[in-house]
């Protein structure tokens, strides 16, 4: 069972780095471009939409919207880009590193804290 675990994340690895590397070409279209860069970003970025340390749900996040946007972008994704991209992926030493995306979660996090507290101080102060 731990094996093939292992195995099923090391797959799931290699495919977000091939989606990365096929986002690159100009032979996907632009919205598989755009998802494929959202999924890798998301991937590889330190930052969760709900984070690890609350018990269950914040690993659901990344068992669950991780595998659906790998299976929509791979579906969207011309199959030879994909099959270039997962050679590439495989023969890569390092990972890509988003900085980009951990930069658009973060802001999305402090807008929706802004929102919140701009509610909750309305709230209160009437």
């Amino acid at each position: 069972m731990a094996d093939r675990l292992k195995d099923w994340a090391r797959i799931i690895k290699r495919d977000v780095h091939a989606l990365y590397l096929a986002s690159r070409d100009p032979r996907v279209p632009w919205y598989a471009k755009a998802m494929a860069v959202v999924v890798a970003g998301y991937a590889l970025s330190p930052i969760d939409l709900i984070p690890d340390f609350i018990p269950v749900i914040g690993y659901l996040d990344d068992l669950l919207l991780i595998p659906l946007g790998l299976a929509l972008v791979i579906r969207l994704t011309p199959p030879e880009v994909l099959e270039s991209a997962r050679l590439q992926a495989q023969q890569a030493a390092a990972k890509p590193i988003s900085y980009t995306a951990a930069a658009l979660i973060i802001a999305l996090w402090l807008i929706a804290l802004w929102v919140v507290g701009r509610w909750v101080f309305s709230a209160v102060s009437s």
